[in-house]
């Protein structure tokens, strides 16, 4: 199948909205604590400890990178952060969905044997599956594989399974 313009799949993290808004919440708290008796020392203390607390909270809440799933011309493409994954659709055969606390996405070569992809963190280890988020929805992935016209590693046409 020929996908003709570019198909986007981002998925969704939801800890990085409750970090936001959590953080965004203890901030108003600490702002609260100091309106309710600034002239005194220790609520002063208290509230601005509370707001750093809220401000820690909000910036680890955006540093958090969402997973993004790209079809683009001829092309599959994996982007978390600085992370990028690029495959022509030649060298994917098939995929596959690990079920798990943090879903991931499985790619095969076309005679059924999982592609190896450098670790995300880093790491010198090669991993045989791109991380999504615990929130994706298979379906959606699943949804999302059709559209550029690969499919599921159990009813894949390859020689391997």
């Amino acid at each position: 199948m020929s996908v003709t313009q570019k198909v986007r799949l981002t998925c969704p993290l939801v800890h990085k909205y409750v970090e936001l808004w959590g953080g965004a919440a203890v901030v108003a708290l600490g702002g609260v604590i100091i309106a309710l008796d600034p002239s005194h020392w220790a609520s002063v203390v208290l509230g601005v400890l509370t707001i750093g607390v809220g401000l820690a909270l909000v910036w680890h809440g955006l540093r958090a990178q969402t997973p993004v799933l790209e079809i683009d011309g001829q092309e599959f493409c994996y982007i978390r952060g600085r992370y990028v994954v690029r495959i022509p659709f030649s060298e994917i055969g098939s995929y596959y969905l690990l079920p798990g606390r943090i879903r991931s996405l499985g790619l095969c070569d076309p005679t059924g044997r999982p592609k190896i992809f450098p670790s995300v963190e880093g790491r010198r280890a090669g991993r045989p599956y791109l991380p999504l988020t615990a929130a994706t929805s298979p379906a959606k992935v699943e949804a999302f594989m059709n559209t550029a016209g690969i499919p599921p590693r159990d009813r894949s046409i390859t020689a391997g399974a």
